[in-house]
């Protein structure tokens, strides 16, 4: 037996770190000592304020989280470890620095992708899961509003279809370097024109999708790639809406998109996001590190607002 250290949500905006004995690994388990983590914002924040709805307890739930929604939940899913065989793996695993996992999870990290950059392939996985729904078209013009991390990573992924016209829409006028840096045009909310064939809504704000609304162009398509929790969002539905015969449709990255369903499992989509990582310009997506013994302290403030934050282990078998 050995032990493990893991973050807890314990009460609404409140952590801890809690020990566990961990299991020998069985057949077709292996045991990973954690090098670094991601917090995945959008998500993580709403599970951290206890605002999981109660209808979607069981679809919400992380593929290998402790506990139960509302609290307490050990909750996350953007894991980056050493395996004791020395292989570099992301599973899809809370903030914990050494756990057993099945060898199935495990998805191998390529050369080409260093460790800290390889925690955000789930987002990326959500990304590429988006873009497969949003089917987009060579040449088509495109807009994504919202530049957090996976609204960035889908804009960098459509802007390297052939002709593809992408613009990226946040109320933070320092994301535009961000954008520019995937070959993507920027603009305010209030000041975007034009009409997009194809919209992808990620800001988990309702005025956001709003603005998706506002800009579609006739029988444009919109993506709604975020996730609102408890929140109700309030849309104005007659007139154009209707007149411009748009449409919309939700992206959710527990199922496979449909037009690859049966095509690829999700280890194979995992995997692939994980190769779609092998760009230098993800840096930019990640924040300086913080200690995993500073999560109690540093969650709340960490959740409020930025990019991708890493979260970072001692003691590991080794580092890349």
């Amino acid at each position: 037996m050995s032990e493990g250290r893991a973050f807890w949500t314990v009460a609404p905006g409140m952590g801890e770190i809690r020990a566990e004995i961990l299991p020998e690994p069985g057949v077709g388990q292996v045991r990973v000592r954690m090098l670094a983590s991601g917090i995945s914002r959008g998500t993580e924040a709403l599970v951290f304020a206890g605002r999981v709805p109660v209808d979607q307890y069981e679809t919400m739930r992380a593929p290998l989280m402790g506990g139960a929604f509302p609290f307490p939940v050990k909750y996350g899913y953007a894991a980056v470890g050493m395996t004791e065989a020395g292989g570099r793996v992301f599973v899809l695993h809370p903030h914990q620095d050494v756990f057993v996992a099945p060898e199935g999870m495990c998805v191998a990290v390529p050369d080409a992708v260093p460790t800290r950059r390889a925690v955000l392939a789930a987002n990326m996985e959500t990304a590429l899961n988006i873009v497969w729904d949003a089917a987009p078209l060579a040449g088509e013009r495109m807009l994504v509003v919202g530049a957090g991390v996976v609204g960035l990573l889908v804009a960098s992924l459509l802007a390297r279809l052939p002709g593809a016209s992408v613009t990226v829409v946040d109320v933070d006028a320092g994301r535009a370097a961000l954008a520019a840096r995937f070959g993507c045009g920027f603009a305010a909310p209030e000041a975007v024109g034009g009409e997009f064939e194809l919209v992808v809504h990620a800001s988990g704000q309702a005025e956001g999708l709003r603005t998706a609304l506002r800009c579609a162009a006739f029988e444009g398509r919109i993506v709604e790639a975020s996730w609102f929790g408890d929140a109700e969002v309030a849309l104005k539905l007659g007139g154009a809406f209707h007149a411009r015969r748009l449409r919309i449709v939700s992206s959710q990255v527990g199922s496979v998109a449909g037009v690859m369903r049966g095509r690829r499992t999700h280890a194979q989509r995992l995997g692939a996001a994980l190769s779609l990582l092998a760009d230098d310009a993800y840096d930019s997506l990640l924040e300086a590190d913080t200690a995993f013994a500073a999560l109690p302290a540093r969650m709340p403030g960490l959740l409020a607002s930025g990019l991708c934050h890493v979260v970072d282990y001692p003691d590991g078998f080794g580092r890349v």
